[in-house]
C-alpha cells in the first residue's frame, strides 16, 4: 500500500470510522494504527488470515462507499487547499503592505484562518 493510500484510508477512517461495525473498527485500528500484520490480527481474533483480509477489505470498501455518497474527505481536502492558498496570498500582501493598517487587517484575517485550522 502506497503512502497516499495509507493517508487516504486514515482520513476515511477519521471521517467515517464510527459508521463501521465494532469488528471492522478493531481490524482497521490494528492494521492501520497499530501496524499489525494480517497474521498477527488473525491470531488475536482467533480467525484465519483470509478472514482478517476479508474484514479489512470490506471495511475499506465501506469507507470508500461512504466517501462516494457524502464526499466529506474531498470537501475537507479542497477546504484545506483553499485555506493554504489564502494564507499564502495574505503573507504576500502583508509583505507588500509593510507597517500599514492594511497589514494589521491582513494579520487579523490570518488569525481567523488559524482558528479554522485548529
Amino acid at each position: 500500500m502506497k503512502i497516499d493510500d495509507i493517508t487516504r484510508q486514515s482520513l476515511l477512517y477519521d471521517f467515517y470510522g464510527a459508521l463501521l461495525t465494532e469488528r471492522q473498527k478493531e481490524v482497521m485500528e490494528l492494521y492501520h494504527e497499530e501496524n499489525l500484520s494480517l497474521a498477527e490480527i488473525a491470531e488475536e481474533f482467533g480467525i484465519s488470515r483470509q478472514g482478517v483480509h476479508d474484514a479489512l477489505h470490506k471495511a475499506e470498501k465501506s469507507l470508500e462507499h461512504y466517501e462516494e455518497k457524502l464526499g466529506l474527505v474531498e470537501r475537507f481536502n479542497r477546504t484545506s487547499d483553499a485555506i493554504s492558498e489564502i494564507d499564502s496570498r495574505i503573507e504576500q500582501m502583508t509583505e507588500k503592505a509593510g507597517d500599514t493598517g492594511f497589514a494589521a487587517d491582513l494579520d487579523n484575517i490570518r488569525k481567523i484562518i488559524d482558528k479554522l485550522e485548529a
